[in-house]
């Protein structure tokens, strides 16, 4: 006995021993990192146990780091060198930040990395040689950066690699002709030429596009298929099985690693930490769904809070059609699909019930919704001040952009609004009711024989066609910031008899025309910073634009957000503007009559956002 203690001792030690060195490698890359807004919060310097509560990282069995997923966080600084020292490390995720500096030689000590990815960011200097010593890696992105030197022909070598991404930087040289036997590969917009007498092209990506994001078709030869679905698999688990609590959707990898089953094979699929329950569990959680616990509706099903056994209390999607079209093996790729959506401001799913009913089970937000606080709030609550609501367009700006950028397949919300944008006890946003309608299967467009969503949120070109995209919840978000803004609902009929702009859009327009921008931010907020003001309102503008190609992406909306971008966008929409209205004011009036009553007659003037 007393020798198995020792063992057991020693092992404990050594976990122990691993975390500590660990976590004070990524307490290093955290000081690095400018974490303004506090999200790696609870990296905690005096807790060095990465592995208890630490968000965006993941770990083993042996409580050794094999994944850090810092994507989309809005973070500048540069990564430490301390990166190194995770040399258990398998997945490190750091793409559409504001990062700057090199690439530390350090990363040559990851020697179980498999996927590394710092696409859209400001990396100068060169890859490193020591690069070339990742021997497992099979995903290298490093696109949209500044890089200069060559491409070392040792990073060429790798004979895992899968994916090679240098496009978009200031590469220089020859490209090592072994590079070119890379299943999927792309060199563009470089200085580089072909180390070979032969014709070749910079780029494999069939149909992609890389600032954009979009889903590549893949040209592979049948060994790097087998490699690929065999490594995929792992992958695959780990992703599921363990980024769940922690991670995110591994777009690069998601076209590599999924593998379809036939229908009768898909109640055997693996839902890594989703919880299976059973009807009676949540019948009881819910008290028989007594209305007296219901939360909301959507066009999806009602919404009750529950309590589980243990005391915890959720919420109970309860979906209204019992057996749909697609039957009980499309319902489980879609719990799937939500499933791995996993993003600080998207709501997580915790598990399901697929039979007799379709129930979804949610964590429960004691704070309710957006909406709820801005209109429906109780006497005695505190009204959801500026800050706040700066932070809420800021967060749920960020969940969307990783539904449509992150995730593959891409997945658009379609019904974006203040009602669907949940808070946590922090008053944080999370994105909820999405993934249920169908996910963009690799397309910018989905067209469907309804339409999904609310009036007043809804983009002009669906409403019309049909026709769904990610530029539709662009739109749906650019009136969910006017509902921060002015705290209206998007449709009030008591605006009828006094102006004829029943929808807040039109609204806001007027008052913008009238130069009243004191009546339209909400009464109830005592303090506000105007210029703030202004310039939400100036993304809310240039997101709800009518055609649809002139609205920003939601990456974009990120970035302006933060204050990148938005002074020339909007001197750029302003000039359009401009024109138009001048050439509405020159058109016949027999034409102007037949025209929309909704035109704006004269151009909106804001200030530039500064």
């Amino acid at each position: 006995m007393a020798w198995l203690f020792i063992i057991l001792l020693s092992q404990l030690v050594s976990c122990c021993i691993a975390s500590n060195f660990e976590g004070n490698a990524l307490i290093a890359i955290k000081e690095a990192l400018n974490d303004s807004e506090g999200v790696l919060i609870s990296w905690d310097v005096n807790l060095l146990d990465p592995c208890s509560s630490w968000r965006y990282v993941t770990c083993d069995g042996q409580k050794h780091v094999i994944a850090v997923s810092l994507a989309l966080l809005g973070f500048s600084g540069y990564l430490s060198s301390q990166i190194g020292n995770l040399t258990f490390l398998q997945t490190l995720e750091l793409q559409d930040n504001l990062l700057s500096g090199y690439l530390p030689s350090e990363l040559g000590n990851l020697t179980q990395l498999l996927s590394f990815n710092i696409h859209n960011n400001s990396i100068t200097g060169s890859i490193p040689n020591s690069m070339s010593h990742l021997s497992k890696l099979k995903y290298l992105i490093l696109s949209n950066n500044s890089l200069t030197g060559g491409i070392p022909i040792g990073v060429a070598e790798i004979s895992t690699l899968l994916k090679l991404d240098l496009s978009h930087n200031h590469l220089k040289g020859n490209i090592p002709e072994v590079a070119f036997e890379i299943p999927e590969y792309s060199f563009a917009d470089n200085q580089l030429s072909c180390d070979t007498n032969k014709p070749c092209i910079l780029d494999n990506h069939a149909g992609i596009k890389v600032g954009a994001q979009e889903t590549s078709v893949k040209k592979l030869n049948l060994p790097a298929i087998l490699g690929g679905v065999l490594g995929g698999m792992l992958a695959l688990t780990v992703c599921t099985g363990l980024i769940l609590k922690f991670g995110n959707c591994y777009g690069p990898h998601m076209q590599d690693t999924f593998v379809d089953v036939a229908a009768e094979d898909d109640l055997k699929i693996s839902f890594g930490q989703l919880k299976k329950f059973s009807w009676r569990e949540l019948q009881t959680a819910t008290d028989n769904f007594d209305e007296i616990n219901l939360l909301g509706q959507g066009g999806f099903g009602k919404v009750y809070k529950g309590v589980l056994g243990d005391g915890t209390p959720i919420a109970v999607k309860r979906l209204k059609d019992k057996q749909d079209s697609g039957g009980l093996a499309a319902f489980l790729r879609e719990v799937d699909m939500i499933g791995v959506a996993v993003h600080r401001n998207l709501l997580h799913l915790i598990g399901y019930c697929a039979t007799p009913e379709r129930l979804l089970v949610y964590p429960f937000m004691a704070n309710k919704s957006v909406a709820y606080q801005l209109r429906e709030r109780s006497e005695g609550m505190g009204v959801l001040d500026w800050r706040h609501r700066k932070d809420v367009a800021l967060g749920a700006a960020r969940g969307l952009a990783y539904l449509h950028h992150h995730c593959n397949p891409r997945i658009i919300h379609r019904d974006v609004k203040a009602a669907n944008v949940l808070l946590d006890e922090n008053l944080q946003a999370v994105v909820g009711d999405f993934g249920l309608a169908k996910s963009m299967e690799n397309q910018n467009t989905y067209v469907t024989t309804f339409v999904r969503g609310t009036l007043g949120h809804i983009a002009p070109e669906y409403l019309s066609t049909g026709k769904s995209s990610v530029k539709a919840d662009v739109f749906g978000f650019g009136i969910m910031l006017l509902e921060l803004v002015t705290g209206q609902s998007t449709i009030d009929f008591a605006r009828l008899n006094e102006e004829d702009d029943v929808f807040l859009l039109d609204h806001v327009k007027k008052l913008l025309r009238e130069k009243k921008l004191n009546a339209i931010v909400d009464p109830s907020l005592q303090q506000y910073i105007a210029q703030e003001v202004e310039e939400l309102i100036q993304v809310a503008l240039l997101c709800t634009q009518p055609t649809p190609e002139d609205r920003p992406t939601m990456m974009e909306v990120v970035k302006m957000l933060v204050g990148e971008g938005l002074a020339e966008r909007w001197e750029e929409w302003q000039q359009v503007e401009y024109i138009r209205v001048r050439e509405y004011e020159m058109m016949p009036q027999r034409l102007v009559d037949g025209m929309d009553s909704t035109m704006n007659q004269e151009a909106i003037e804001l200030s530039s956002g500064r």
